[in-house]
């Protein structure tokens, strides 16, 4: 533990002091027709962001500009996927390793910082102390952010990075779907209206069948217990012979295999932790629909105008779903409403640790079904 802090220290004094030293030498240099896009959030808010990069790339306004991409590497393979032609540079990282790594942070910032950007874009709106301290180590004549919240920042650092941004975007009140929240950022720093209805991606398109059972949410505590998915899967099974994938990555081995040992042989094909990012969006994009946890899977069913039914909870009730009545197509929520909705995942209730929040443990078999049996 002790040598973690004294790694933090070191990264913080990174993040915090050397924009200040880097901004000075920065003077002393003509920018570059260069632009830094710093996007560092999970899978599911790349998909709500990405296509922003060509509305950006394809502006009159940026008409000869390269743009470089700093992003989280769990998104690598959609981002070189799907993003390339739109790229001139992609940086990988895990952001929150970085806190913990400072060699590899300075080398991240004297990378960026060496590209020599004329604009730095931030358009996360709950702004982080990595994040903000690379667009700081860039030293790049105009960095943009939105004035943001301190959900992922705490506060007395968010008052020394708000010093790395030459204009802050105040976000209205009454715009916080994240998808909407980037049309907003971009339509401001554009001066005009972005005609993006929702997120969208390319797949390769065959008939829409089978089934796809999103069983995992990255955090156990956010995840429907797998005994209610298990009984979800043999209703289904009462009244469709179609193909039913269980999908997910390495965290949802576990529970692949608990629903597997548990239904008759043949019931479910387990592809968890067996297929690619562009793998995922093919399978869901070819399906009938979807049944899955608030996760990225609900954002590429969306994308990819596949059906599907969330198991949504109430931490971030609003901000990822619900999909707003306003954007054409939207997955279907089922929650149980709660009056502590809109926690921030900070949970005021006591549970055990491989139990889930009571807003998504009291969600019914039931509720559920009632759902996924208009799709079917």
């Amino acid at each position: 533990m002790a040598q973690n802090r004294n790694l933090f220290r070191l990264t913080r004094f990174i993040l915090l002091k050397l924009p200040l030293l880097f901004k000075f030498f920065s003077k002393y240099r003509k920018p570059q027709k260069r632009i830094l896009i710093i996007k560092t959030d999970a899978i599911g808010d790349y998909i709500l962001f990405r296509n922003f990069i060509e509305v950006f790339k394809t502006s009159q306004a940026y008409t000869g500009y390269e743009i470089d991409l700093v992003a989280n590497t769990l998104c690598r393979d959609i981002a070189l996927h799907y993003d390339t032609p739109f790229i001139n540079s992609f940086f990988f990282s895990r952001p929150d390793d970085l806190y913990y790594a400072p060699l590899k942070t300075l080398q991240l910032g004297w990378r960026l910082y060496k590209n020599n950007y004329q604009i730095v874009l931030q358009p996360s709106y709950s702004r982080t102390l990595v994040n903000d301290g690379l667009a700081g180590l860039t030293a790049a004549k105009e960095t943009i952010c939105f004035d943001g919240d301190t959900e992922r920042i705490a506060e007395k650092y968010k008052l020394k990075t708000d010093r790395f941004y030459t204009k802050y975007l105040l976000l209205p009140p009454e715009i916080y779907f994240e998808f909407d929240r980037s049309k907003y950022f971009f339509e401001s720093v554009l001066k005009h209206p972005v005609a993006l209805q929702g997120p969208s991606i390319n797949y390769v398109d065959n008939d829409k069948k089978g089934i796809v059972i999103f069983p995992g949410a990255g955090v156990v505590k956010r995840s429907w217990p797998a005994a209610y998915f298990l009984e979800l899967i043999k209703l289904i099974r009462t009244q469709t012979d179609q193909t039913i994938y269980l999908a997910g990555g390495p965290s949802e081995v576990l529970i692949g295999n608990y629903l597997e040992q548990n239904l008759p042989l043949g019931t479910i094909v387990n592809l968890i932790s067996k297929t690619s990012l562009t793998e995922l969006v093919d399978l869901i994009g070819n399906a009938s629909f979807i049944v899955s946890n608030e996760t990225s899977a609900i954002h590429i069913a969306a994308a990819t105008q596949t059906h599907a039914v969330c198991i949504l909870g109430g931490g971030h009730f609003g901000r990822f779903a619900p999909y707003p009545n306003h954007l054409p197509f939207k997955p279907t929520c089922v929650y149980y409403k709660m009056d502590c909705y809109y926690c921030n995942w900070n949970c005021k209730f006591i549970t055990a640790p491989n139990e889930p929040y009571p807003c998504i443990n009291n969600i019914t078999v039931n509720a559920a079904w009632q759902s996924v049996q208009q799709f079917i």
